[in-house]
């Protein structure tokens, strides 16, 4: 299969970047490399190039409910120019993928719009999914990106970057709000609209900005021009990891449900809708868990990896679902779902690594707290 690349490829091999196929793309690994990366991020910022992720538009006469059918979290809780995380979920509570539902309002023509961002490895199965539900509700489903680039700027100066780009202060824009801004000094005389979210993967203050491929090379260079560190799926990871944010297909899938994950706070039992899976989800709040998503905190260098076994002595009690080593806490970290009765903050497990016991113990997440 011909692997898809980003209108940033180019770009990126410049820079250095060793690339690999993530999900059907040719993507950046690292450029300096994964640790240095990482720092740049939680010290200074850091640019990903994320144009692999889906990103669609749900537009027509009351889009809010009918997305709402699928959807546990409340979106009424919402309105233009902010943004909430959430999940899809089949009819027994499992997880089809997460995502970002972002409010843009009425346009123009006074249709109501919402953007969404989805996992890419979940794009063909999710728009098939909307389409199934929404258009016989009146609603058009549409691909928002097309060859268009998405940005993940991430660090504690990435604000003052926006704002050497769009010589505005970016500063109300609050955390999960978005809006369109325009770029200064484009190479264009036709200058086009771009959306900015304050939304990110990292547990770092930053912004991912939609673009269309011209612009999105500009960007890129610019910011790159300026000293921004350019950032791989390396650091992406750990970073994601230390703040404990999951990765669908690793600590999310269809076999876990929002409790479980510990993600019950994107279930609004309390709303009068339906919702495509709220009568599993009722069922385990009343009846509770059996399994929990937990963090662990490993002793010594081992690293543990996804499907690593974890033992409660001599028994094995789950696996790990991610892991790596903490460039920002300097011990290896991981995710993994174990017993419920084994899920308590403190408790003594072990990870298997190449046929050797690993003491872990249960920690609290996220791993890495900013300003710590």
């Amino acid at each position: 299969m011909e692997m898809k690349q980003t209108p940033l490829y180019e770009l990126c091999l410049k820079e250095g970047a060793r690339m690999v196929t993530f999900n059907g793309w040719e993507l950046p690994m690292q450029f300096s490399g994964v640790v240095q990366e990482h720092h740049s991020v939680r010290e200074k910022a850091g640019l990903f190039d994320i144009s692999h992720m889906g990103v669609l538009r749900i537009k027509g006469n009351n889009p809010k409910d009918a997305l709402q059918a699928l959807l546990p979290s409340d979106l009424h809780r919402i309105g233009p120019g902010e943004a909430c995380y959430s999940v899809f979920l089949n009819e027994h509570g499992g997880i089809l993928d997460d995502l970002i539902v972002y409010d843009l309002g009425e346009d123009q023509n006074g249709a109501y719009n919402l953007l969404l961002v989805i996992n890419a490895g979940c794009y063909e199965k999710d728009l098939a999914f909307l389409k199934k539900h929404l258009v016989p509700e009146g609603i058009a489903v549409s691909d928002a990106k097309g060859n268009g680039v998405l940005l993940a700027l991430q660090g504690p100066d990435s604000s003052k970057f926006i704002e050497q780009l769009t010589e505005e202060s970016i500063t109300s824009l609050p955390r999960f709000g978005h809006q369109t801004i325009f770029i200064q000094g484009s190479e264009s005389n036709n200058q086009e609209p771009i959306f900015i979210a304050r939304t990110g993967y990292t547990g770092e203050n930053g912004f991912e900005l939609l673009l269309s491929a011209k612009q999105g090379q500009q960007v890129w260079k610019r910011l790159i021009n300026e000293g921004i560190t350019p950032c791989g799926l390396g650091a992406r990871d750990t970073l994601r990891l230390e703040a404990a944010m999951h990765l669908y297909g690793n600590d999310l899938n269809t076999d876990t449900t929002p409790f479980e994950a510990g993600l019950g706070w994107l279930v609004h039992l309390e709303m009068p809708s339906s919702f495509m899976g709220r009568d599993a989800l009722e069922a385990q709040a009343k009846e509770g868990i059996k399994h929990k998503l937990v963090g662990l905190q490993l002793e010594g260098r081992g690293i543990a990896r996804k499907g690593y076994r974890v033992f409660d002595h001599t028994k094995p009690v789950g696996e790990i679902t991610s892991g790596s080593w903490s460039p920002s806490l300097s011990e290896a970290i991981a995710l993994a779902y174990v017993p419920i009765e084994l899920s308590e903050v403190g408790t003594s497990l072990a990870v298997e690594i190449r046929s050797k016991q690993y003491p872990a113990k249960v920690v609290k997440r996220p791993f890495y707290r900013k300003g710590l």
